[in-house]
């Protein structure tokens, strides 16, 4: 097959590891980039072998550019993919899929009418890990999932990140920041969500910026910073997810899914590999359930391959915009359901994504 040809619009940190994984997948090859900072677009053509070096609306525009990789800060998202598939174009967005659930909403619709694709981050899903937790799952190895508990805990960003504004402004919080790996790796498991009810809270006013440059730096916290969420799935499980940037020390499990036959601890989603354990009814001790599936290191960019051979095969992509949608609007509800003390009932229903296989799309990666 032709490669489907990728322009990244957005040179950030993150990019390096696109940059990376998408120049040798053997189905996608990644034809141009774009930034704000034309200098800084330029470099990262130069670094990475890409043949033009153009400003966002150029990209977007150009002919040769199949798919929009958008990497570009949360608040531009919307704007950036909504211009791509105006234009014709395949989009796959960094996570959330946007800030705004009308946005994302009006994103999908503008897309099914142009006849493309959306896709979203995270892609964590398809790492070996959470693949073997699918798969010991999809056997029934923990019987019928009736609940689960996910946890992201820490103190926030402020004494190390160089820019952690944005992480305290609206469209930040632990919940939009990391609450897309924990639950798209619910719905890949579990499916989806019906019900959300949720309690949130600002703990500290204000932070103070510790880390360079901006050492001493006074922000005010604008989103909540203290998460607690309850979710009624579809299949009757109910989980239960706390995020938060206001705990200093914790002692608990990213994620542990409970069933009619035993529980199955799940490691971290924001990363691609991980330790799977599992305890079935009358065991004396958790046992380690073998990873034989692939992307188990940093395969960031695995959710574009996956589109890629999905586009050309006509089947449904797994890290789709329906998928990120769907978080995104569990995300909102709970805090919805706090601020008017209501359960929120979903408007979006889930197809659960189709379990990757344990050397699916191999075929495409770099031999050796």
């Amino acid at each position: 097959m032709s490669p489907l040809k990728i322009g990244i619009v957005g040179c950030g940190n993150i990019s390096g590891i696109y940059f990376e994984n998408l120049g040798k997948y053997t189905a996608t090859s990644i034809v141009a980039v774009a930034d704000l900072d034309l200098d800084r677009a330029k470099q990262a053509a130069e670094k990475n072998g890409v043949p033009l070096a153009l400003s966002p609306d150029e990209l977007i525009a150009h002919p040769d550019v199949d798919l929009v990789l958008n990497l570009t800060i949360p608040k531009a998202h919307a704007s950036v993919a909504q211009a791509a598939v105006e234009n014709g174009k395949h989009v796959y967005n960094e996570k959330p899929l946007t800030v705004n659930l009308a946005e994302a909403q009006q994103l999908l619709q503008t897309s099914k009418e142009k006849g493309v694709r959306v896709g979203g981050a995270p892609d964590t899903f398809l790492g070996g890990g959470h693949q073997t937790a699918r798969a010991a799952i999809d056997r029934g190895d923990i019987g019928e999932p009736i609940g689960s508990h996910s946890f992201m805990l820490c103190h926030g960003h402020e004494s190390w990140h160089p820019s952690p504004e944005f992480y305290y402004e609206r469209g930040g919080g632990p919940m939009l920041d990391m609450g897309p790996y924990y639950l798209t790796a619910l719905a890949n498991m579990i499916g989806s969500v019906k019900r959300v009810t949720g309690s949130t809270r600002i703990t500290f006013p204000t932070r103070t910026i510790t880390s360079q440059p901006k050492h001493g730096k006074v922000i005010e916290v604008e989103t909540p910073t203290h998460i607690a969420g309850i979710m009624d799935f579809q299949n009757g499980a109910v989980g239960e997810i706390t995020t938060s940037f206001d705990v200093w020390y914790s002692k608990v499990p990213s994620i542990i899914v409970y069933g009619t036959e035993g529980s199955l601890l799940v490691p971290d989603p924001n990363g691609f590999g991980g330790e799977v354990q599992i305890r079935q009814r009358g065991q004396a001790e958790w046992e380690v359930v073998p990873n034989l599936h692939g992307f188990n290191g940093n395969s960031r960019g695995v959710g574009v391959l996956d589109m890629a051979i999905a586009i050309r095969d006509g089947r449904p992509h797994r890290a789709s915009g329906e998928l990120a949608g769907h978080v995104l609007e569990v995300m909102h509800a709970f805090e919805q359901s706090s601020t008017t003390s209501q359960h929120i009932h979903l408007s979006s229903e889930l197809v659960r994504p189709a379990a990757l296989g344990e050397t699916e799309l191999h075929e495409f990666l770099p031999v050796g």
